[in-house]
């Protein structure tokens, strides 16, 4: 049977030998096309089962048909197939049990013997990526996976061949073009793979790094890759490439070479930090970026570019950029920020450095832009860096010795350019978001404007700007300045009655504020009389009544006298209908075109949002319904107080409760503690009671034994008596026998009959030896069982007196079996 089965198996290796040499034969030199179609296609179908005859005869022919039968995309596919079918270790078919790791070491040895050959020849890797520019499925699919199976057999060899291919990044990232999901999807996986190794390698080959076209390339494709797609971001960031990027942005001290190639570069790594880093992915998973640049130092690493000097202006401005989206939210990143310095003497913060260039009109605009948005990013849902940059602005923090953050913004909010007042004042408005602590406390801001004048508070200087004629109120006529100093306005009193008590206290302000929005302007003041309408609205929103002239439903009668409603709200929708408010709604980041068209920030188009509607419905609200909803806010006062009162109450209760709860808690341990050491204790006694337990039982086993061996001694000697009483009785009658006869004979069998009973006599004695001796060991064993009684009862003591309850159970065991003991040895 083994004969004919090896006879069998050759018989088919040959024929399918012959067959694949036949078929190499018709693709070599058949001049049709459909023969040569009919047998790539037959070798595909072999070439999983007869994978070393198809790859060793057929490599050579399948490159071949690659290369001339580019017009027939159906012999295409077929090539390619049989081609990966060659190099592809992973097996689609389930292998048998008896297939061992040899069988899958020897597959995976032919996948890399294949990808050599097929690499050996550059020319090979090229012809596949032109290959890959054909649309059709049959062909564009196998060549996607066929290069997927090249790159994971042999990752660096094809990364350098496609490096220097012509063409041959490129056509990769014509890929990203197929909407087909499943070659998509494929060429995302290689893609990835491919130019993350190749950033790597380039790294390790190259002492420059950011010097090399061919990064440039790689960098512009991981981009595509990564932009807007969840799941890529997500395998980027947990391969551990977050932490490989460091080294990138490693521009050391040589600041004289800044090469047109090195610039575009490192700009395209910057936008790659932005890309996982950006606004618009997902809150856990920018967090989760931002979390892992903070510890492996990538933060640090552009924070030193960001004081670097010699740094060309667009680096400069694309790295604010990013270091901005790094701390955006982040409030371990937002505190590093905070503690950064500048290398000057004496140092100073960053973030002071950044603002003197926001505030230079001298500087690009791009680059002040930036720097605005990395204020707004580091404020961003930062109280703790809000209340540090509104304390520089207040009387005794103020050091008349170093140029503070607050200073900065008040010297920008009333200089005389116009894109410095504006953001200024933006900037201004982020320290005041959502944190009405901090606007109680911008109250206190006094300013001297001149001599022999007292100072003013910062709120009523800015409405001072706006209303009144003097030389600074002219260059406040600039559009962008009125809009950033109302926008800075606006902040001031939203969500603050206070602070709207101490706007309308100047006696000024509500007349400048009716005269704009009822006056017919041009186009250009639209935006200006949307915004007087917006702040007048929040004037009334947030009034609390305290002023009599001013009350809410003095300022509505006035707007209806003045104004109207109806042309009030159309002024107020002014705002929103502004072709630039659309523009700054998209994204955080400012961008704009020129500065005359930064009027809007993004922020402060959430706020507008928010209030637009409620200041509508406020104006148009009745005297009833405003003493209706009076009354229900009393009402919900009252309410909220009682339950103020009652959080009051049961937050007493509660740290009553939880000092109780941490006392007993303390007992509960103590008590732990001691019970733990009882059971310390009972422990080892466990064991020694366990110990002598054993040996107890063993004792009662032997003594067991003992029993039986005696009962069966005195058995023995019963029936040995017996035997000898009546060997007695024979000796007797014997005798009497011998009396009457007096015969020799009988002389000889009294003689043996003496002879008997002298054994027997002998017998008797040693078993009543044994007798003696098995009674000897009966009495040591009952001493031993007397020893074994005083010492239980000692740990017995013992745990009574460790205050420990004794089951009675156990003792109860050990009495039954002494007496059990007992009763044996009494027998």
């Amino acid at each position: 049977s083994t004969m004919l089965s090896a006879v069998s198996g050759g018989l088919i290796f040959l024929v399918s030998h012959y067959q694949i040499q036949k078929l190499c034969d018709r693709v070599a030199s058949s001049t049709l096309l459909e023969d040569r179609r009919d047998a790539v296609r037959a070798l595909k179908s072999l070439s999983k089962k007869y994978r070393m005859e198809v790859g060793t005869q057929a490599m050579d022919h399948l490159i071949n048909v690659l290369q001339t039968d580019r017009s027939d995309s159906e012999i295409l596919g077929y090539a390619l197939d049989t081609i990966y079918n060659l190099i592809c270790n992973d097996e689609e078919e389930e292998q048998d049990e008896s297939e061992d790791e040899n069988a899958q070491k020897q597959a995976d040895d032919l996948g890399a013997q294949f990808t050599e050959r097929f690499i050996q020849n550059p020319e090979h890797i090229t012809l596949l990526l032109t290959l890959l520019e054909e649309f059709d499925f049959h062909v564009r699919l196998p060549g996607v996976k066929l290069l997927t199976a090249l790159l994971k057999n042999q990752c660096v060899q094809v990364q350098g061949i496609i490096l220097i291919s012509p063409l041959g990044v490129s056509r990769m990232m014509d890929l990203l073009a197929d909407s087909r999901e499943v070659i998509l999807i494929l060429h995302m996986q290689a893609s990835i793979t491919l130019v993350v190794s190749v950033c790597q390698f380039s790294l390790i080959l190259e002492k420059n790094l950011t010097s090399s076209i061919v990064v440039e390339d790689c960098l512009l494709l991981l981009l595509n890759l990564l932009k807007n797609n969840s799941s890529n971001q997500n395998f980027f960031k947990e391969g551990s490439y977050i932490q490989r990027m460091k080294p990138w942005f490693d521009v050391g001290d040589n600041n004289s070479g800044w090469s047109a190639q090195k610039v575009t570069n490192l700009h395209f790594m910057l936008q790659l930090v932005r890309v996982m880093v950006s606004p618009v992915n997902s809150p856990g998973a920018t967090a989760s970026c931002q979390k892992s640049m903070y510890h492996c130092g990538l933060l640090q690493q552009l924070c030193t570019i960001l004081m670097a000097t010699g740094v060309p202006a667009d680096i400069l401005t694309e790295t604010i950029n990013t270091v901005s989206e790094v701390i955006r939210g982040s409030q371990v990143n937002q505190d590093y920020f905070a503690s950064v310095n500048a290398p000057s003497n004496p140092p100073r913060p960053a973030i002071v450095v950044l603002l003197m260039s926001m505030v230079n009109e001298r500087q690009p605009f791009v680059l002040r832009c930036a720097v605005l948005y990395c204020f707004q990013c580091f404020l961003y849902k930062n109280q703790k860096g809000q209340g540090e940059i509104v304390a520089t602005l207040l009387p005794s923090t103020i050091d008349a010795n170093s140029i503070s953050a607050g200073q900065l913004l008040c010297g920008g909010l009333f200089s005389a350019d116009s894109l410095s007042n504006w953001c200024a004042a933006v900037a201004l408005a982020h320290a005041l978001q959502d944190n009405p602590t901090q606007k109680e406390q911008l109250l206190r801001v006094q300013l001297a404007t001149s001599q022999g004048k007292p100072p003013v508070s910062l709120l009523q200087q800015c409405t001072n700007i706006l209303s009144q004629g003097d030389k600074i109120i002219r260059q406040g006529s600039k559009v962008q300045t009125r809009v950033g100093l109302l926008i800075a306005a606006m902040y001031m009193d939203q969500q603050l009655s206070i602070a709207v008590t101490h706007f309308l206290h100047n006696q000024e302000n509500v007349p400048f504020l009716t005269a704009q929005i009822s006056e017919n302007l041009g186009e250009d003041e639209r935006l200006v009389q949307g915004l007087c309408a917006l702040l007048l609205g929040i004037c009334i929103y947030y009034n609390d009544n305290s002023l009599e002239n001013y009350t809410k439903e003095k300022l509505k009668q006035l707007i209806e006298k003045r104004i109207g409603k109806e042309n009030f709200v159309e002024k107020l929708g002014f705002i929103t209908k502004h072709e630039l408010y659309s523009r700054a709604a998209q994204k955080p980041q400012p961008v704009f075109p020129s500065p005359e068209q930064m009027l809007f920030d993004h922020e402060f188009t959430k706020l507008v949002k928010e209030l637009e509607g409620v200041i509508t419905k406020a104006v148009h609200k009745s005297s009833e319904e405003e003493k209706k909803e009076e009354e229900l806010i009393r009402e919900q006062d009252t309410q909220i107080k009682e339950l103020k009162e009652q959080v009051t109450s049961m937050t007493t209760q509660h740290e009553q409760m939880q000092n109780t709860l941490t006392q007993q808690l303390s007992q509960i341990q103590q008590h732990k503690d001691q019970y733990n050491i009882l059971k310390l204790k009972l422990g080892l006694f466990s064991g020694q009671w366990s110990a002598d337990r054993g040996s107890f039982c063993k004792l009662r086993e032997e003594m067991e034994e003992m029993r039986k061996q005696n009962t069966l001694l005195q058995s023995q000697l019963s029936d040995k008596d017996s035997i000898i009483s009546s060997l007695v009785s024979i000796l007797v009658l014997v005798c009497v026998f011998v009396l009457f006869l007096n015969s020799a004979d009988m002389e000889l069998q009294l003689a043996s009959a003496t002879s008997t009973v002298a054994i027997l006599e002998t017998e008797k004695s040693k078993l009543q030896t044994e007798v003696q001796e098995s009674k000897k060991e009966q009495d040591d064993l009952l001493m031993l069982l007397a020893d074994q009684d005083q010492k239980i009862t000692r740990l017995r003591q013992r745990l009574k007196d460790l205050g420990e309850t004794v089951r009675d159970l156990i003792f109860i065991f050990e009495l039954n079996l002494q007496l059990d003991c007992g009763d044996q040895l009494c027998s």
